[in-house]
């Protein structure tokens, strides 16, 4: 009795290993990537570069014979990949629209959604700019061009018109603020740059600019790269309705402040894949959303979507002190 039941123990074995091989070769019969090694390629909403870099770096350094090649793009093209089946997964801050997932639907596909972190929309201004605090209202009318001068939100401000500048005609920060604004049309004072680098350049460069960035590039203080771009620019105050908890207050895109949605101009991250099996995006997704993974983006200023945060609030109290 003992031999059989070992006999068919053995046997459910090779049985698993013989459909986990299958299902990880391609039509040649070739074993391709399993979660853990491989090669694949993953498009990534740009605003998330510096986080993303370190997420696959560490997860490289942990599984030597794994390889993910990353595209830094808008988050448009990298739906665009994700549909033309040229990017496993992609990194972006909205889900599917009924469309896409229509289209998958066709193709008997059903991508897998992760969420993985909290972000926010942050705007700069120029060092020498002394606007750097502004309503919720006001950032809706600065971005429709209801506002559409310095002087209108101070009278002390001159009279030259606020140019927005975004990273890309194509990005998820535009789709943001196009969304967040009632879905109105865009200031005709505002323009698109080539990518978030280039916005703080430009920003750093006009007195008169107004940039919007991911948030990632402005608080993660560990990157001194990032933060030599940083350094050239104010990073700006917001207030969030008067009908939300905060009111009155003007808050920084600072984690505790996204965590309790006083900064209004909050999202969230997902990891969307295509994967019809355990490979290695799977295997990537689930480091990202791991504790270890969730330990990167905490350091790196954005909120994880799994792991509770620890918000501490300090009084500037007088003590006294008595023998």
């Amino acid at each position: 009795m003992m031999k059989k039941v070992s006999y068919l123990g053995y046997l459910t074995c090779i049985i698993t290993l013989f459909n986990f091989i299958s299902c990880n070769q391609n039509q040649n019969g070739e074993i391709e990537d399993t979660p853990t090694s491989g090669k694949i390629n993953i498009s990534v909403d740009e605003t998330f570069k510096p986080i993303i870099e370190t997420e696959i770096s560490t997860f490289q350094s942990i599984y030597n014979n794994a390889q993910i090649n990353a595209s830094y793009k808008s988050e448009g093209n990298a739906f665009q990949d994700l549909l033309d089946d040229s990017a496993r997964i992609i990194i972006v801050t909205r889900e599917l629209t009924p469309q896409e997932k229509k289209h998958f639907e066709n193709i008997k596909l059903f991508p897998r959604v992760t969420k993985i972190a909290y972000d926010a929309v942050s705007f700069v201004t120029n060092n020498s700019n002394q606007d750097t605090q502004f309503t919720d209202d006001q950032i809706k009318k600065i971005i429709t061009g209801e506002i559409g001068t310095w002087k209108q939100l101070n009278p002390k401000s001159n009279n030259s018109p606020i140019q927005i500048v975004f990273d890309n005609n194509n990005s998820g920060t535009l789709r943001f603020l196009k969304e967040y604004s009632g879905g109105k049309n865009l200031s005709k004072t505002s323009s698109a740059s080539t990518s978030s680098e280039a916005v703080i350049d430009y920003v750093s460069k006009n007195k008169n600019a107004l940039g919007v960035l991911g948030v990632t590039w402005v608080t993660d203080r560990r990157d001194s790269t990032l933060m030599s771009f940083v350094n050239k620019v104010r990073v700006d105050e917001i207030s969030p309705p008067d009908s939300s908890e905060g009111r009155g207050e003007f808050y920084k895109p600072y984690q505790a402040y996204i965590a309790t949605k006083y900064y209004p101009l909050w999202r969230t991250v997902y990891v969307i894949s295509r994967e019809a099996r355990a490979g290695l995006g799977t295997g990537f997704t689930s480091f990202v959303a791991s504790d270890k993974g969730q330990r990167i983006i905490l350091k790196s200023g954005l909120v994880p979507a799994s792991q509770p945060v620890r918000l501490v609030e300090l009084h500037n109290n007088n003590i006294n002190i008595t023998k």
